[in-house]
């Protein structure tokens, strides 16, 4: 079975040392947005990377529709690989969305994980009077509804909001290249359960110590999301990065992995 998971989920491991970081991508991108983080881990961690089932290399013949209609389905995908591998007391880094999905698998199993890294969480994207997400129902249903009937143009509109760095124009270009990598249908399925859960009363149940990254400029999880999620997890750290855009791990490694070293180091 282990074995079968691994494949699944295209595992990778690489590095030495005892302890261990495992990195999570978040929706629209696959492992390889951590190409520039992982290396630097290499030395002194064993490192794991993987793809989520339906994006990148995994295998897509396992997506079902109904075990990934919630975020609970990908949680299990986390699982499964730690259980596989035999894993406990793990750094788990999880970006966006991975974020979230790291959360959920730390409250059902607290001792799986000695510290989590969220790089740009946020619980819920969308606005109600008192929080605000970042986004209006109608502005996610417009992004649904362009999946559907454009995809490619859906990529090329939405890359250059997440990357921003519009001085950097390549980020946005090879962000919308991975975007368009990915099966349309799985694609819009996974951003309807990531732009439409909410998961903001699970915040006070993680007990993992946290830290929180969140870039100096963000249009997909703004700041006050971050200092949300700061707010409402005990003893968590939050630092403002001067990275801006959704994707710091791309377009600031040297300063998301200095961030991540530090953290690891204290």
């Amino acid at each position: 079975m282990g074995i079968d998971i691994l494949k699944r989920n295209n595992v990778q491991i690489k590095g030495q040392g005892e302890k261990i970081l495992l990195f999570g991508h978040g929706f629209g991108c696959d492992q390889q947005v951590w190409n520039n983080t992982v290396k630097e881990f290499e030395t002194d961690y064993r490192v794991i990377t993987f793809d989520y089932v339906g994006s990148g290399n995994s295998d897509k013949s396992a997506y079902s529709k109904e075990r990934y209609s919630t975020l609970d389905g990908y949680k299990q995908d986390l699982l499964e690989i730690c259980d596989s591998l035999g894993l406990e007391e793990i750094v788990f880094v999880g970006h966006s969305v991975s974020a979230m999905i790291g959360m959920l698998a730390s409250i059902e199993r607290p001792e799986l994980m000695g510290k989590m890294i969220m790089i740009g969480p946020s619980p819920y994207y969308m606005n109600v009077p008192g929080y605000n997400g970042g986004f209006e129902r109608t502005d996610i249903d417009e992004l649904l509804d362009m999946m559907e009937t454009n995809y490619m143009e859906w990529a090329k509109y939405l890359a250059p909001v997440v990357m921003q760095n519009d001085g950097r124009p390549e980020l946005a270009e090879d962000f919308e290249q991975m975007l368009c990598s990915n099966d349309p249908l799985i694609a819009r399925q996974f951003a309807e359960v990531t732009f439409t859960s909410d998961l903001r009363d699970k915040l006070d149940k993680v007990t993992v110590p946290t830290l929180i990254l969140q870039p100096n400029f963000d249009a997909i999880a703004p700041p006050e999301v971050g200092q949300y999620v700061h707010d409402h997890i005990a003893g968590s750290e939050l630092i403002v990065m001067e990275a801006v855009g959704h994707n710091p791990h791309l377009s600031d490694a040297d300063e998301t992995v200095g961030l991540i070293k530090a953290y690891l180091a204290q």
